[in-house]
């Protein structure tokens, strides 16, 4: 049975770990924004929030291989404890605005050039969200999954096409003050991924 002075060091020493890893946390957010986001910092200041987003994660053991049981047994109290999200302070970005664009190919020697459809305003939205997801994956193999699925999706109502190619990119959009001199909005390339179902077969409901 604990004595009843050692209870409150008890606390004591979890409120501090809890404090300091809530504080890491948040620190690494706040610099990962300074470094990657529009703020009035100068951006002579970014390898010093780059610098300071990789020193708050030595003592999270984020540093180590995804291996080590230290740093699983640090994420694991994150997760549990609700930390890894973090607590900062901004309003959140505004993401970028992600196009995809499909290409099929036909036997014959045709291309078709297919943008995703989607049957309602609540859709699209959906959709929206799912390709920022996409594009936010750093995981290769599933970020690939995720294109072919929809690719999947659309070769599904163009059976007879043997290869698809998905292009993902980024819309980027003219300033005001671009947009009054006529510049118009610019695709810029980040993925580009090729399918081939030419041994598929479509399914049927």
């Amino acid at each position: 049975m604990l004595k009843s002075g050692k209870l409150p060091a008890f606390r004591l020493a979890f409120f501090i770990v809890q404090f300091v890893c809530i504080l890491l946390v948040c620190l690494n957010d706040i610099f990962s924004i300074f470094s990657t986001s529009a703020t009035f910092f100068p951006d002579t200041l970014n390898p010093v929030w780059d610098r300071g987003a990789e020193v708050t994660l030595i003592p999270l053991g984020q540093t180590l291989p995804e291996t080590n049981p230290v740093r699983q047994t640090v994420s694991a109290y994150l997760n549990l404890a609700g930390i890894e999200a973090g607590y900062i302070y901004f309003a959140p970005n505004i993401p970028d605005n992600y196009k995809i664009v499909f290409e099929l190919y036909y036997p014959d020697g045709r291309t078709e050039i297919e943008l995703p459809r989607v049957n309602s305003r609540s859709a699209g939205l959906r959709f929206a969200t799912l390709l920022d997801k996409v594009t936010e994956t750093e995981y290769a193999p599933l970020r690939t999954m995720m294109v072919k699925m929809l690719a999947f999706s659309v070769w599904q109502d163009h059976p007879s096409a043997n290869k698809i190619r998905a292009v993902l990119g980024s819309v980027d959009l003219p300033s005001p003050a671009e947009f009054r001199l006529g510049r118009k909005e610019s695709y810029r390339v980040l993925f580009a991924y090729d399918f081939d179902f030419s041994a598929a077969q479509p399914s049927h409901p």
